[in-house]
């Protein structure tokens, strides 16, 4: 199959000599060690922010408004932060954010320690943060194709995968046991990991982007370029009509399975039991991702993974109710680390580094819009309908997405090199 000539070009201009193995990259693994540590610290607030508000305010509906607020911050923030990425520095950008990190939640910290953690404070703290995290991440995702060899993306993607799946494992329950020990320690183990984050980010001693010849045009029009490339790729729009419904489908499900299994009786640890084998799932299937992924064709891996997911969704649906329910989603779950490493690095594949930023912000924008949207049609669902019925629309979405893979040409013409 030949190759898209834009990958030939954007591959020549990475593979500049010969590299480490990934486990002996040195700055890919200060990036991935950094980034890990951050990524704890903020599943550890994750958890740690509503159960300060609630034993201030005693109000749910305060505790959901400071969470939405830092979802509404991060999605609004996606498509700047990409022009930002392209635009500037990328180890300063990541730096800036950091430093930023750093301030608000020791701030957060000390207010908390001293009795000043006020709603607007916590607000204030989780808008800034999460902007600085939108700008950051998106700043990590373009960098990572000037850190790997072309070959090596889909493995580089499935590692950060697993960095994701493995601190949901371990953040909440570290978060918890913080905030049993002092409402304030969540907050600033957050500050202190985003400064090994802001010293593994500066030790990186390769640059993370390529060099800019041309002067960047306006912001408006930088981001206009930016979405007509993502648009106007066949394999990038097929990207976004498969990440859009998988995110919405996997976030909806492990949350109106929650719903349900509260509802139904379960005992709380056995719900907390489920949602621990979601991401046990999902740790797993990130380490078997690269295996996956040299064993099949990629056009067949993401189709023959997509109604398999879609499939197994619906076993899933079948055995509503009950904790074993969690057993075919997690089985879900452990195929979704090999699609999203290998659409997200055939992603940083063929789109230009100098693109890099606002590609990688138009998909996550659309890919997050569609996850917060999960939550409330799942509670909509289940208001009008029992769980299984209401539960199919999950499973049918991931349907979407794989018609999408099985006729769509930008996934078809999919290289088996990367």
């Amino acid at each position: 199959m030949s190759r898209p000539p834009i990958v030939e070009e954007t591959a020549g201009a990475v593979d500049t000599g010969p590299r480490p193995g990934l486990w002996r990259n040195r700055d890919f693994n200060l990036l991935w060690t950094g980034q890990s540590l951050s990524d704890l610290g903020g599943a550890m607030v994750d958890l740690a922010l509503p159960l300060l508000v609630l034993q201030q305010t005693g109000s749910p509906t305060r505790a959901g408004v400071v969470g939405t607020a830092g979802l509404v911050t991060t999605l609004v923030c996606r498509l700047p932060a990409g022009v930002l990425a392209d635009r500037f520095d990328r180890r300063r950008l990541m730096i800036v954010c950091d430093a930023l990190r750093i301030a608000v939640y020791a701030l957060l910290g000390w207010a908390v320690l001293t009795g000043a953690a006020r709603l607007p404070v916590i607000l204030a703290v989780v808008i800034a943060g999460a902007a600085a995290t939108a700008v950051f991440s998106t700043a990590e995702h373009a960098s990572v194709r000037s850190l790997v060899r072309p070959d090596q993306l889909v493995s580089a993607v499935a590692r950060n995968e697993a960095r994701t799946y493995g601190v949901s494992l371990a953040g909440p329950p570290l978060g918890g046991l913080l905030f049993g020990l002092g409402r304030f320690l969540p907050f600033l183990g957050n500050a202190l990991s985003f400064l090994v984050s802001l010293a593994a980010v500066c030790w990186i001693r390769r640059p993370l982007q390529e060099p800019r010849k041309e002067v960047a045009a306006p912001i408006g029009a930088s981001t206009a370029e930016g979405l007509r490339f993502l648009l106007g790729h066949p394999f990038l729009r097929a990207l976004l009509a498969i990440a859009a419904p998988l995110n919405m489908a996997f976030t909806g499900m492990i949350f109106a399975m929650t719903l349900v299994l509260r509802r139904a009786g379960v005992a709380p640890v056995l719900v907390g039991l489920a949602g621990a084998i979601f991401a046990l799932g999902g740790l797993l299937g990130a380490f078997a991702a690269p295996a996956l992924q040299r064993r099949l064709r990629l056009p067949v891996l993401i189709t023959l993974l997509c109604w398999a997911t879609a499939a197994l969704m619906a076993v899933s649906t079948l055995l509503s109710g009950s904790v074993l329910a969690a057993v075919p989603l997690a089985a879900a779950v452990f195929l979704g680390p090999t699609a999203n490493a290998t659409l997200f690095g055939h992603q940083a594949a063929v789109t230009p580094d100098h693109l890099q930023g606002r590609v990688v912000s138009g998909v996550l924008l659309a890919a997050g819009s569609a996850a917060a949207l999960a939550p409330v049609l799942a509670g909509a669902l289940l208001a009008h309908w029992s769980p299984g019925p209401a539960m199919l629309v999950f499973p049918a979405l991931v349907v979407v997405a794989a018609v999408t893979a099985t006729v769509s040409k930008g996934i078809r013409t999919m290289s088996d090199r990367t």
